[in-house]
């Protein structure tokens, strides 16, 4: 709960932070030399004071930005999954729309106040005038534009996307990363049970509810493979408070906490063997038509090859040593050693860790 509140106050930042600019440019463009144009009838006395409309602007886009914020956070946790798209798209332009009109009101009896003139007749002033319509237009792009951002961001995780703009992953680049390979147990039998729609919807759920908990533990989602999962992590952020291990046996765990949703819908409870290993990679990016970032190295090769050894050790999660001897694991986990390993297509032996949690 406490990790959730802070995304939202992070999410809420950069929405304040966004609307602010935003309505200030806007701002700026429309009514910057105004005085200067030909046709414009305020008379000379009168001058907008643009710096404190400015300022007016952005204190109203605080709120504005606080508002935004929480219809998205609302919808992309509890309505999203539900709803589809074009109702989730159709419901908050209706709700932004609304949310405008009332803020643009203020903002022209705030002017017209500055001005000693009367800006609007009546209460629906809005319907037909032109300056309202370009700001609703000015406001949708921009909304575009802040959920490219944002979808850019899940997409390659965190600061990811702004990176790419910049070129750094033009050429690759050395970094040094967590990988978790996340693969559902016995998912042929399960696939054979359940026909491949319901075990599509299977998956979803079991998706859903690993979104849902990612960002908790700092970790990015790499790309999906059928019934399987690729998680990352910065090296420094997967060790810290074992991130890296945690979220395994969170997911776990927020899985049988809905036991009872998945008995009933698909009559079992899902449960997943991880593989997780840790080093020094390449990440470039690949691809002109669809372009995305690729980790290229044998840590990759790795922490595939381990979470394929589950099944023969009957171990939920496996782990390098390298990797175990850097995070600090708590009295509450308990680690066991399995014989030296040569996975396949490695020339040298790999020490890896079978490790569970004490209830």
């Amino acid at each position: 709960m406490r990790r959730t509140l802070q995304q939202y106050l992070l999410f809420t930042l950069r929405s304040i932070a966004f609307w602010v600019l935003a309505f200030g440019f806007f701002i700026i463009i429309r009514y910057f030399g105004v005085f200067e144009e030909k046709g414009v009838s305020i008379l000379p006395k009168y001058e907008l004071p643009i710096l404190d409309l400015l300022t007016y602007v952005a204190i109203s886009s605080v709120p504005f930005g606080i508002f935004y914020a929480a219809i998205e956070f609302l919808f992309d946790r509890y309505l999203a999954k539900s709803l589809a798209l074009g109702v989730v798209v159709f419901t908050k332009t209706f709700i932004y729309l609304v949310t405008l009109i009332i803020l643009v009101s203020s903002v022209v009896e705030y002017t017209g106040y500055m001005l000693d003139v009367s800006l609007n007749d009546d209460g629906g002033w809005w319907r037909t005038n032109k300056t309202f319509w370009s700001i609703v237009i000015f406001f949708v792009v921009a909304s575009l534009v802040f959920s490219f951002i944002k979808i850019a961001n899940e997409k390659f995780g965190r600061g990811i996307f702004i990176k790419m703009l910049l070129g750094k992953y033009r050429k690759p680049k050395e970094e040094k990363r967590i990988f978790m390979f996340l693969d559902l147990k016995a998912s042929t039998t399960i696939a054979e049970q359940l026909g491949h729609y319901t075990y599509s919807q299977l998956i979803q759920d079991c998706f859903y509810d690993l979104n849902m908990i990612t960002r908790k533990f700092d970790a990015e989602i790499y790309q999906y493979v059928g019934d399987e999962a690729v998680l990352s992590w910065k090296y420094t952020h997967g060790i810290k408070r074992n991130n890296a291990l945690q979220l395994y046996f969170n997911f776990q765990e927020r899985i049988a906490s809905r036991s009872n949703y998945y008995q009933e819908k698909y009559n079992l409870i899902p449960e997943f063997k991880a593989g997780i290993h840790g080093g020094t990679l390449m990440v470039t990016e690949v691809g002109t038509i669809k372009k995305e970032l690729a980790y290229h190295g044998d840590v990759i090769n790795t922490t595939a090859r381990i979470q394929s050894v589950c099944n023969k050790y009957n171990a939920s999660v496996l782990i390098s040593e390298v990797l175990l001897k850097d995070m600090k694991l708590p009295e509450t986990f308990d680690t066991k050693k399995i014989d030296d390993l040569l996975l396949k297509g490695k020339a040298t032996t790999i020490n890896i860790y079978d490790v569970s949690k004490i209830v």
